[in-house]
């Protein structure tokens, strides 16, 4: 075939319930599961569409109408969003802490901005896989180093059509700014400062004059709107200047994991201490829990491979970590990856000293302006996934508030707005979403003989396979793998068969 990558997964099934990491129930947790060991972004993007999610390379889907807190899937319109009052809060209080130092006295204690829990009932690959897809997965094209360190791409404004091209520089500095000049006293041939109180009146008085003498009508044009007055992009609110002497220094660093960049290799170890810190801290984890294989496997290790097409984002698809750093240390790393059409946040930790910064809500934010600034260079990228929406789970509604916003309906796989969804989801845990009755999975399985298998280190149609094994009992296996993943994907993806 003429492809050099494809998709090659192990499915489990989803008979067995294991622990619920939203509610605690210890076997009221239940979804489909299987083993990826390589990706590509499209089939991943098809996937997510479909209400999959990964966890490391373990690729998972929630059996709704079984499990105890269905997980919707939550998009955000990137490009049309506009932040909240709280978001501009948060963006102030943080500024003000760059800028100035400015702890605040009170903080609300935010929720953990994890878009996917590790799930504790995945499984790893068979050890007949590992060897098949070693002897038949083509050697992969190594990873143009163009994913250095990075300041996040949202401070930078372009100018033109032409994209902004990243240099390494300290967020703090946000736009440029020219230092003062030294000056050389009073000008006593200008007028003396005057307060802008007195100059308000002058102007008021003024104009009351002028209406008086023009028979009640003013004479002149209304001032024009300054940009002062004008709504404040989250662009804006991101890279507000601070002064030459600002009381911190603060840049965002985008890093690939995936096959790892010499930058993720040599932060792994700060890296991989905060992560402990924070799984400690906010998840009340014991120490010995979050260890280094258990960060690699979760957060490091990913299906997907490093893609670059013509049409797409600078750095590139594939699994990034976006780190936070304040005055030369890790405060805060988003793990994200860049897809054909959106970024996908899959979790965030950050050090619980800094908790007073909502560094959750700060980072999705800033993904959000991030996914804005990709969408200049590649339009068709213009979507923020924020993981799953649990409405049963109080604690886990807050992805909501970032709007406009879709969740998937789970039996039709439509986006659809999430101000439709809620009242459905008052009444029941379980909602089916799309409204049209006679509306279904327009991707639906309708040949399950088409879907590709590897076998032997050969890659066949299922019919092929199935011919060949005569006596197999695994069609209705193969049939619920098919219909999860789709006609389409069925198609493109190679499911191991021993």
């Amino acid at each position: 075939m003429a492809r050099n990558n494809y998709t090659i997964v192990e499915y489990f099934g989803g008979e067995d319930g294991y622990r619920c990491g939203y509610c605690k129930n210890e076997k009221g947790n239940f979804s489909h599961g299987m083993w990826s060991h390589s990706m590509t972004v499209q089939d991943y993007q098809d996937l997510i569409d479909r209400g999959w999610r990964r966890s490391g390379k373990y690729v998972y889907k929630p059996i709704m109408n079984k499990t105890c807190c269905p997980q919707y899937p939550i998009r955000c319109h990137a490009v049309k969003f506009q932040p909240s009052k709280s978001h501009k809060k948060i963006l102030k209080k943080f500024n003000k802490y760059i800028c100035k130092g400015v702890i605040p006295k009170e903080h609300e204690v935010e929720q953990p901005m994890d878009s996917v829990c590790e799930v504790v009932g995945s499984k790893e690959p068979s050890k007949k896989m590992e060897c098949a897809i070693t002897n038949v997965q083509k050697e992969l094209a190594e990873c143009p180093a163009v994913t250095n360190v990075e300041t996040n791409e949202a401070d930078v404004t372009p100018t033109g059509s032409e994209p902004s091209r990243k240099e390494p520089a300290s967020v703090s500095e946000g736009r440029t700014t020219t230092a003062p000049k030294p000056g050389i006293g009073l000008d006593p041939n200008r007028p003396p400062c005057r307060k802008a109180k007195e100059l308000r009146k002058e102007r008021h008085h003024q104009k009351e004059q002028m209406k008086h003498t023009s028979g009640g009508v003013s004479s002149t044009n209304p001032p024009a709107a300054t940009k002062t007055n004008q709504t404040k992009t989250l662009e804006d609110l991101l890279t507000e200047t601070c002064p030459d002497t600002s009381s911190h220094c603060f840049e965002v660093r985008l890093v690939r994991a995936n096959p790892p960049c010499p930058q993720f290799k040599a932060s792994f170890d700060t890296s991989y201490q905060v992560y402990k810190l924070y799984q400690m801290a906010i998840h009340k984890d014991p120490p010995d829990k979050p260890s280094e294989s258990q960060f690699r496997r979760f957060l490091c290790d990913s299906p997907l491979e490093a893609e670059h097409s013509d049409d797409g984002p600078e750095m590139g698809y594939g699994s990034f970590h976006q780190q936070y750093w304040l005055d030369g240390q890790i405060v805060a790393v988003g793990v994200i990856d860049i897809l054909p059409t959106c970024v996908s946040s899959v979790y965030l930790y950050y050090h619980p000293d800094f908790a007073f910064l909502s560094l959750g809500s700060y980072s999705a934010l800033r993904e959000i302006a991030f996914t804005r600034q990709l969408q200049k260079q590649s339009p068709k990228l213009s979507h923020y996934y924020l993981g799953f929406y649990i409405h049963s789970c109080p604690k886990m509604r807050y992805k909501g508030q970032y709007r406009p916003a879709d969740l998937l309906c789970s039996e039709t796989y439509v986006w659809v707005t999430i101000e439709k969804c809620l009242p459905h989801l008052e009444n029941s845990r379980y909602a089916r979403f799309n409204t049209n009755p006679d509306e279904g999975d327009a991707r639906v399985l309708k040949d399950v003989g088409r879907a590709l298998v590897l076998h032997r280190r050969t890659v066949m149609p299922y019919i092929v396979y199935a011919r060949k094994q005569k006596g197999s009992n695994d069609e209705p296996e193969v049939r619920e793998y098919a219909s999860l993943v789709g006609q389409n994907c069925a198609e493109r993806i190679l499911l191991y068969r021993a």
